[in-house]
């Protein structure tokens, strides 16, 4: 990241807000313009100050994460949410990405991850936590032996995941960083994927996610 990231920090613990604003004021070219502990206050602040990138917890009284960034959505199209939470089930990460976040984050992460999660959603990408795309596989596997055709159901949560990221439009070298695998292991799924898919390429992948619902 070149120029300096805006960040608003959202999270009803004032203790967990504190220490959240020291790590990210401690990142090269991270800038926490603010530290709010209620979401309702985020929309006045974000009119009044440039925020490019909003951390907020996901449950919260009074209004949700999910919430708060249903709101947010259609006000701010190019204001980068990602939710930083301890909430892992899959109906909540679901909701989350339908409502718009940029990125799902589990608080049990390390400053690392952090860290690419920013560059990432700034660089206009998504990013969810390992445990949360395989929290999501795990889920739906069994809802796609019984609701898809064969060949869906012959797919492992590996392949899945990995469907997942080319529909999101990272390179090979980008899943293999983003899943801690080998560039030949990402290139060995893509060619299972499209035998089992009976594709030719990788638009075609994309259309048959798109079109089964993955």
């Amino acid at each position: 990241m070149q120029k300096s990231v805006r960040l608003l920090l959202v999270d009803d613990h004032k203790i967990v807000l504190d220490s959240l604003a020291l790590l990210f004021s401690s990142m090269e070219n991270i800038e926490v313009v603010g530290k709010l502990t209620k979401p309702q206050e985020v929309l006045q602040f974000i009119e009044n100050q440039l925020v490019d990138v909003l951390i907020s917890d996901l449950q919260m009284p009074e209004m949700s994460g999910i919430d708060l960034t249903l709101q947010l959505r259609n006000r701010f199209p190019l204001l980068k949410i990602i939710l930083l939470t301890m909430v892992e089930d899959a109906h909540n990460i679901r909701e989350a990405i339908r409502a718009g976040v940029n990125g799902y984050v589990l608080k049990t992460t390390g400053r690392e991850e952090l860290e690419k999660a920013i560059s990432v959603v700034m660089d206009g990408k998504k990013f969810y936590s390992e445990d949360v795309i395989s929290e999501l596989a795990s889920e739906e596997i069994e809802e796609l032996i019984a609701k898809k055709p064969e060949n869906v159901s012959q797919l492992t949560s590996r392949e899945i995941e990995v469907l997942r990221l080319i529909v999101e439009e990272l390179s090979s070298n980008e899943i293999a960083q983003k899943l801690f695998i080998s560039l030949p292991t990402v290139e060995s799924h893509r060619r299972n994927l499209m035998t089992k898919l009976k594709v030719k390429s990788s638009i075609g992948m994309v259309k048959y996610a798109l079109r089964h619902g993955l």
